[in-house]
């Protein structure tokens, strides 16, 4: 039976579970904006660093190395220093060809220190991964190569912020110039259907739009065509727009579910609906360009260094350097639902960055080509925390913790 309240009585407070007895409770503050915090550490203090076979990074290092020596000695590299702290120590790692892992180890505990990094005190972040995928392509389209792989427009035009505003540092955007000022590219959406078909900018065709989307989440790749030849491609620019993840996009969307999201899962339900497919990846406004990498080892990072599998990782230009070396305590992806995850204990180089890595304690591990590859790469969505190597004489200049 409904029961109207008379006329006479006022309504009923309804309770408010956010208000106190004087109003509403004040709204919580906005969490700190993330900051690098940096204290110096001791070799002991690194989890598994006596067990790694640390000479598999080794190349890694020489080839950031070469790069670091051709600079200028006054260039800044952040809270690396100057090119000029790091001449001496990479002289001598060029001048030290294959090292065991014993050498390298007490090569690096002699030359560099320890730095623990954190976002405002926190050591905990997250790390994934990338690897490079092979496509199926052709010179030339037809009904099963119709997806074209872009290379970079000539007009577009790409801003390191940094340059212009020291706080900017790491913030990049991309555009084209009309009448005399900066305007937005083209998104995905328009790409796709056709906003530089008649530019002629087509470097390869592949068969699948679903493949050509994740090779941009990766930055390079290999594209093989029918008669066993093999393109090299990688990243040669990015439309500007911002980097939105898929799997975010899907979870709120109720198309997977929490706790399932990986790179396979994401594939597979754009395989499975290819009507619904290219909508939900224009939800992502990031396109990405390429260029053919020719003949030679590896894809190549942002240094301009060819990656190595399972050692060079991608960090946050905002607050790292390209070139770091970098002590990983994470773990691998479990082999097998229930598994216990495998502790990843590992001396790695920071070469590369993505449109995903952000943040003081963000960071992507790549994995190389493969099978394997892909699988560890798709499923890699660990905790973890890590220690920088910074050459002595740069630590001792890092203001005291506290």
């Amino acid at each position: 039976m409904l029961r109207l309240r008379p006329a006479h009585l006022p309504a009923r407070r309804r309770r408010c579970s956010t208000c106190g007895g004087h109003g509403p409770r004040p709204a919580p503050p906005p969490p700190a904006p993330p900051k690098l915090v940096l204290e110096v550490a001791r070799f002991a203090d690194l989890p598994g660093w006596t067990q790694d076979a640390q000479d598999q990074a080794w190349p890694a290092l020489r080839l950031s190395c070469e790069r670091v020596m051709k600079r200028k000695p006054e260039t800044d590299l952040g809270i690396g220093g100057t090119a000029a702290d790091w001449t001496g120590v990479c002289t001598e790692v060029l001048a030290l060809a294959a090292p065991d892992a014993a050498a390298v180890r007490a090569f690096i505990e002699d030359r560099f220190t320890p730095v623990a990094a954190t976002n405002n005190g926190d050591a905990q972040g997250l790390f994934t991964g990338y690897y490079e995928p092979e496509l199926l392509g052709a010179m030339a389209p037809d009904a099963t190569y119709a997806t074209p792989l872009y290379r970079r427009p000539d007009d577009l035009v790409q801003v390191d912020l940094g340059d212009f505003r020291e706080e900017l540092k790491g913030q990049r955007i991309a555009g084209r110039v009309q009448d005399g000022r900066l305007k937005p590219f083209e998104d995905r959406a328009k790409i796709v259907e056709g906003a530089l078909g008649s530019k002629g900018l087509e470097l390869i065709w592949v068969a699948s739009p679903v493949d050509a989307f994740f090779l941009e989440i990766q930055g390079s790749g290999r594209v093989r065509m029918a008669d066993g030849t093999i393109m090299r491609v990688g990243f040669d620019g990015q439309n500007g727009h911002p980097y939105v993840a898929l799997g975010k996009v899907m979870l709120e969307d109720g198309l997977l579910e929490r706790g399932r999201v990986s790179m396979q899962s994401i594939k597979a339900w754009l395989n499975a609906h290819p009507g619904e497919a290219q909508a939900l990846m224009n939800r992502n406004p990031s396109y990405v360009f390429f260029r053919d990498l020719g003949p030679g080892p590896g894809p190549l990072g942002a240094q301009g260094v060819a990656l190595t599998p399972g050692r060079s990782l991608a960090v946050d230009r905002k607050f790292y350097p390209l070139g770091l070396p970098i002590w990983l305590d994470a773990t691998l992806p479990a082999a097998a639902e229930g598994a216990t995850p495998v502790p990843l204990h590992r001396l790695m180089v920071g070469q590369d960055t993505g449109g995903a890595i952000r943040g003081p304690v963000r960071g992507d591990v790549f994995f190389g080509p493969g099978a394997e590859a892909e699988r560890l790469a798709g499923a890699m969505k660990q905790p973890g925390r890590w220690w920088l190597l910074l050459p002595n004489a740069v630590a001792a200049r890092l203001p005291a913790a506290g």
